[in-house]
Order: structure tokens, then C-alpha cells, then sequence
């Protein structure tokens, strides 16, 4: 008999690539307010902030993979961020309980670190500079209060990944690598500033792996795939995988924010929500470099190198004919 584990927020880019790795090794379900396009069959819907849903969605599992969150930047009203990942975590916690569900594995985020931390490791303080980095990190602590009252008996993993890309993902890394595959990029600043980042690819097998290795105890990785490339040497790789060259004009920092903020303030004006905005130059600008040798030193051995996962997310994106227009927005 296959364990039966409950993906909750599975519809979406990481949860969908989840199931494909993990359903010929574990009874699957998943739960979430949004229909699954490749795993309709599996999915019952539901939302997270409520209760009476997961007391009896949660009737006879062993383990739950909580992935739902909100994450955009642009949510709005921020309480949304608090509802969902915050409460939506109690809730789910409160279910497990009443249904004796000893084990989850948390997705959270390398956001509760903040901007600009020098290659923080998993004990680095916490310093989140927006809602979604505050929302996750009370998260947390609400997961860990909940391992504390039986640690002898509750298994919680809670896996802090950077930026997720890959095939089929909108979202902010898709974007870059558009903007530098079409030539109509800028790069803000010198391009000096390294970018730590994960391809989804690896990070579910890094999910399965947990998964395959549920025992009672608490722990927490920061998920990076390593080594780290900074803007120059990512635009190097996608020459490389594109086999063309990239021109790029280098625009000063005070300029591209400037930019920002020109962009945030026609949103206000219009309504409409744009690829560039202050929040969003000032990220690009930022090091975003993380430790991740907890995680390489655990026995998970990543199945792709972060050039190999570069080369088949560009390669799928913008030089194989696609079968069909199914894509996952995100940040």
C-alpha cells in the first residue's frame, strides 16, 4: 500500500510538477481552489481558510505537502498574504490534528531573510522587507510551536527555496530571460550582483526525497541550486543555450528606479499592473545569494546542474514547438 500524502496548492507550477515525480511512489491527492489542468482526476477542491474543508479532507492521510501561499508582490489587500499563509497554516495544522497526521513538509521562502544578507545560511536572524517574507516567516513559527507540543512523534521539514524558474512558469525569471532572449534588455547597474536561484526540476525532487525519508524531527533547508551566477554570467548562459548574441545596454541604479517608480505610479493612474515596477528593479538589483549546504550535504543529490535546468527551460521556451499554451504564473 502506497502512503497517502495531501498536496495542498498543488495546481500550480511546483505542486503540478510534484505529482508527476511523486505519484508512482505515494497515493496522492490534492487540494486546492484552483482546478489541476494535468491532474483533474486527483484534485478536489478546496481553500485553505476553511476549516470544516480540511477536518475532512484530511481523513486518513499520512503526510501533508502544504504549498499553497499567496506570493505575488502585488496583492492586494495585503491581508490576504496573513489569511492564506499565516491562518490558512493554523488551519491546516488544527485538521492534521484532529485527524492524528503527524507529518508535513512546509514550502516557505528565502524572503524571510530580507534584501541584501550576506549569503545568509537556515540559522541567519530573520529580517523579511515585505508582506509575503513577514506572512511566511509567521508561518513558521507557527509550524514549530506545533512540532514542539510532540517532537518525539511530528515530522515537520520546512524548505526554504529562492527564485523557482522552468518550463512553463510566467513569472519573474521567465520575464528576464525573455527581455534578454528578444535583446531588449537593460541591465540595471554594473551586473555584478549574484542571483541565486532554483530550477523546479530539482527542488521537487528535493520534496520527494524528504518524502521518501519522513522520520519524527524538525528540520529547515534553504533550497539553492548551486554554484550562483551573476547577471553577466546569466546572460553568458543564455548566449550559450541560444547560440546568438545579446546586446545589452547597462543603465545606472538611480536610473532604473527611477523608471520604477515612474511604472508604479501609472499603475495608480491606469489600474494596470506592469512587468516593471520599484519593488521589482530594486530586487534585481539586490544580491540574492543564499547558503545551501545543508541541503547538498544531506545525501539529496540534485538530478540537474543549474546551466542544465537554464538549458531546457530556454530551449523549451523559446526555440521547441509547443504543444500546447498551458503556463503558470508567478513571482
Amino acid at each position: 500500500m502506497k502512503d497517502k500524502v495531501l498536496f495542498i496548492g498543488a495546481s500550480g507550477f511546483v505542486g503540478t510538477r510534484l505529482i508527476e515525480v511523486a505519484q508512482n511512489d505515494f497515493d496522492i491527492t490534492n487540494f486546492d481552489k484552483q482546478q489541476s489542468h494535468f491532474y483533474p482526476e486527483i484534485t478536489v477542491s478546496g481553500d485553505i481558510r476553511s476549516q470544516e474543508q480540511l477536518d475532512n479532507i484530511l481523513s486518513g492521510f499520512k503526510t501533508v505537502v502544504l504549498l499553497a501561499a499567496e506570493h505575488r508582490d502585488d496583492v492586494n489587500p495585503t491581508s490576504l498574504y496573513y489569511d492564506v499563509n499565516v491562518q490558512g497554516t493554523r488551519n491546516v495544522l488544527a485538521a492534521m490534528e484532529r485527524n492524528n497526521v503527524k507529518n508535513i513538509i512546509f514550502t516557505s521562502s528565502v524572503a524571510v531573510y530580507g534584501l541584501n544578507k550576506k549569503n545568509p545560511d537556515e540559522a541567519h536572524p530573520q529580517d523579511p522587507f515585505n508582506h509575503y517574507g513577514k506572512s511566511k516567516w509567521q508561518a513558521e513559527e507557527v509550524l514549530r510551536e506545533w512540532h514542539k507540543k510532540e517532537p518525539d512523534q511530528r515530522s515537520l521539514t520546512i524548505v526554504r527555496p529562492t527564485v523557482i524558474f522552468g518550463e512553463r512558469n510566467r513569472g519573474n525569471v521567465y520575464n528576464l530571460l525573455r527581455q534578454i532572449a528578444g535583446g531588449k534588455f537593460a541591465m540595471v547597474g554594473a551586473g555584478n550582483n549574484y542571483k541565486s536561484m532554483a530550477y523546479v526540476g530539482n527542488i521537487i525532487e528535493f520534496i520527494k526525497f524528504r518524502l521518501l525519508n519522513i522520520q519524527p524531527g524538525y528540520d529547515v533547508f534553504n533550497y539553492v541550486d548551486k554554484p550562483d551566477l551573476n547577471m553577466n554570467q546569466l546572460v553568458a548562459e543564455v548566449e550559450k543555450s541560444l547560440e546568438k548574441k545579446i546586446p545589452s545596454v547597462h543603465l545606472p541604479y538611480p536610473l532604473g528606479m527611477l523608471g520604477g517608480y515612474c511604472f508604479d505610479i501609472l499603475s495608480k493612474l491606469t489600474g494596470t499592473k506592469y512587468a516593471i515596477s520599484a519593488v521589482r528593479v530594486k530586487k534585481f538589483c539586490a544580491t540574492t545569494q543564499f547558503d545551501a549546504t545543508k541541503v547538498h550535504s544531506s545525501g539529496f543529490t540534485a538530478p540537474y546542474t543549474l546551466s542544465q535546468g537554464l538549458d531546457l527551460t530556454l530551449k523549451y521556451e523559446f526555440v521547441h514547438e509547443k504543444k500546447d499554451d498551458i503556463t503558470f504564473v508567478s513571482e
